[in-house]
């Protein structure tokens, strides 16, 4: 058994949209869900007759429609209106289905999810954009499903699949991240451990639902919707891809209006060879970001992002580190890279969890002693103010 228990390290503030829709999750399940799922139907009802036709059509044949109706509650009833059909689609159910939950376990579940991963990316999108990202990333995942199930009549309940992209995103922007995990393996394992995100989000990918999908033809034991899950986090991580690539890609507008002499796209290498800095930033930032892909060296891109942090253009330095990571991944000077974009963004963008995803990224790549020395440094400071609580790594 493994069961996440936080994440580390976390930003400061506090999460609204990320407090407010587990709010809404448990006050939906504590006045509506609960109370009426120990509630028999209104045996009037005329969508308890649809309801019942649809379980014994799914059922194994033996179970007489009496038994069928013993088990069934008020609940099952708004379940079955307000959760998403795929063979009959209701726009309204792809809102409302995202907030039931077919049990304490299942929102429990949920609500641990997005209690731990929620708040860095709320903190990374904003709270307007990470509001419609979980709403979006709860369309998608449903509209997934339903590519899998288009004849079905079973509902589909529940925020996994919203959560599901709130992971995707988690994924991209903070693989460095350590997540706290108890694993009981009884009787031979049972402790804390620190795992990195990205290999624990990947097992949930694939192992949790990826495999299961593949062998129960996308529904589980217990109604689970694997489907709904893996879209939403692949949709998860398609946004924050297309995020992290903007910004790649920014356009400094700061430098359009600055003066410069007229400089050939070839000139820009040789005008920092020859430390005209200030020509080269101007002429390089005029160029679109594909026209500018492997342009520089990996040398002199560090220079002249060290040039544009040391002289009050943060901004600008981060883009072209980061375009370094893009254009040379796996070439010299990557640490420095790494380096120069994580102290931007800890010093002068005040982003500590940004930055740490670069920082460890330096450890990672053979740094000299002196670069390994600072990041340490560096490290030492955004773990000061964070909670980092003492337990085995993985």
């Amino acid at each position: 058994m493994f069961i996440p228990l936080g994440d580390e390290p976390n930003p400061k503030g506090v999460p609204l949209i990320t407090y407010s829709l587990i709010a809404i999750n448990v006050a939906v399940y504590a006045l509506i869900s609960f109370p009426l799922s120990i509630v028999k139907p209104d045996l009037n009802d005329p969508l308890l007759f649809e309801y019942v036709n649809v379980l014994t059509s799914r059922l194994p044949q033996g179970i007489s429609q009496e038994e069928i109706l013993l088990r069934i509650s008020a609940y099952d009833l708004v379940m079955f209106n307000y959760g998403f059909r795929p063979a009959n689609p209701v726009p309204v159910a792809l809102l409302t289905s995202i907030f039931l939950h077919g049990g304490f376990m299942h929102l429990a579940g949920n609500m641990l999810f997005l209690w731990i991963y929620g708040d860095n990316v709320e903190h990374r999108l904003g709270p307007r954009r990470f509001f419609l990202t979980y709403i979006a990333a709860g369309l998608v995942a449903t509209f997934f499903h339903a590519l899998f199930f288009a004849n079905s009549q079973l509902p589909v309940v529940g925020a996994s699949g919203a959560i599901s992209g709130v992971l995707g995103c988690y994924f991209i922007w903070f693989p460095n991240n350590r997540i706290r995990l108890w694993i009981m393996l009884f009787p031979f394992f049972m402790n804390i451990v620190r795992a990195p995100a990205r290999l624990v989000l990947g097992v949930y990918l694939v192992i949790d639902n990826l495999m299961p999908f593949l062998v129960t033809q996308g529904m589980g034991g217990g109604g689970v919707a694997y489907g709904a899950h893996i879209g939403g986090f692949i949709g998860g991580v398609w946004l924050a891809w297309w995020l992290k690539r903007s910004d790649v890609d920014k356009k400094m507008n700061s430098y359009e209006t600055m003066s410069a002499s007229k400089v050939q796209t070839g000139q820009i290498g040789s005008l920092i060879i020859e430390n005209q800095f200030s020509d080269a930033a101007t002429a390089y930032f005029r160029l679109t970001s594909s026209q500018a892909k492997c342009l520089l060296t990996p040398e002199q891109s560090i220079k002249l992002g060290d040039w544009l942090a040391k002289h009050n253009h943060p901004e600008a330095a981060l883009v072209i580190y980061q375009r370094h990571l893009r254009d040379h991944p796996l070439g010299p000077l990557v640490a420095e890279a790494h380096f120069g974009a994580g102290l931007i963004q800890l010093n002068d963008l005040k982003q500590p969890i940004a930055a740490y995803q670069h920082l460890v990224d330096v450890l990672d790549v053979n740094p000299s002693k002196e670069l390994e020395t600072r990041t340490h440094q560096a490290l030492s400071e955004i773990v000061s103010r964070q909670s980092f609580r003492k337990s085995s790594e993985l």
